[in-house]
């Protein structure tokens, strides 16, 4: 994979990586990651795809900078992105808040450079509770957070993080117990690279977003990959599924690494699922 960058429709400089050969795939990391953890799908994938995997505004190697950490205007870097490269006849993999950016694209720009097959990895439709849903809408919806204030708690959580250590330990629970220490914390140093109040900023503007009366209008071709350890309830990645029609889903069990992260405890089983697909 080739480090580059192209520049924003508001100058800012963002990072990807390019390697392979054949149909473009562009892949979409999610909150406060990067482009690096999608390393145990590079070999695998570069031999079918012209893999692009991208750094979002103030992640990994991104420029960071004060202001855009919102779901619209990360659909509007993916359209400048893709409007750069002049990429077209793409597929999308995106993971968590990457999916959502990919639903505002979807959105925002109905007739620009459309993607082709789309991967969703493990995002829920709605991440906080309205006071009036029930505990069904809840589950369907994916909504973790059960009130504003918890979100509020949750913000400030990420805002008085400043060691790996103390990230590692908001991101245990996104993994199973057989991710150790080293690995979390492996992970949390890359995670950091994205200050904290940008971090805190974009993960509330994240939980606010309802797709539920969006995702019906998709008529892409799509599959969905969930973890039955994740965090988010697999009662919403199978609604997310029977609102398309033709979608299929992929479920990683436990003892195989099914967590949110399941393409960084088992990248093979990732990758095939994947490969089949496309």
């Amino acid at each position: 994979m080739r480090r580059k960058s192209v520049v924003t429709g508001d100058g800012i400089s963002l990072s990807y990586l390019e390697g392979g050969s054949g149909p473009p795939l562009i892949m979409l990391h999610g909150w406060s990651q990067s482009a690096i953890l999608f390393s145990g799908q590079f070999h695998a994938l570069c031999t079918k795809h012209t893999v692009y995997a991208l750094d979002w505004r103030g992640h990994g190697e991104s420029e960071k900078t004060g202001h855009g950490y919102r779901i619209a205007r990360f659909a509007k870097d993916l359209h400048d992105f893709v409007e750069a490269l002049k990429i077209d006849h793409f597929h999308v993999l995106a993971h968590s808040l990457g999916a959502s950016a990919v639903w505002a694209y979807l959105m925002l720009f109905p007739n620009d450079r459309r993607p082709q097959k789309l991967i969703f990895v493990d995002e829920p439709a709605a991440l906080l509770a309205r006071p009036d849903w029930d505990r069904t809408t809840c589950l369907n919806a994916g909504a973790i957070i059960p009130t504003m204030e918890d979100l509020r708690k949750f913000k400030s959580a990420v805002i008085a993080t400043e060691t790996p250590e103390a990230h590692a330990d908001i991101m245990r629970p996104m993994f199973t117990d057989s991710v150790g220490d080293p690995k979390l914390i492996e992970i949390a140093v890359e995670n950091l690279k994205l200050p904290r109040d940008q971090a805190a900023e974009l993960l509330e503007d994240n939980c606010l977003q309802d797709w539920r009366s969006f995702i019906p209008t998709i008529r892409n071709t799509v599959l969905v990959i969930a973890g039955e350890a994740s965090v988010h309830p697999i009662e919403s990645q199978r609604w997310i599924t029977a609102q398309l029609p033709g979608a299929a889903i992929e479920i990683v069990s436990r003892r195989d690494g099914g967590s949110h992260f399941m393409f960084v405890e088992n990248p093979r089983a990732f990758n095939d699922a994947v490969l089949r697909y496309l």
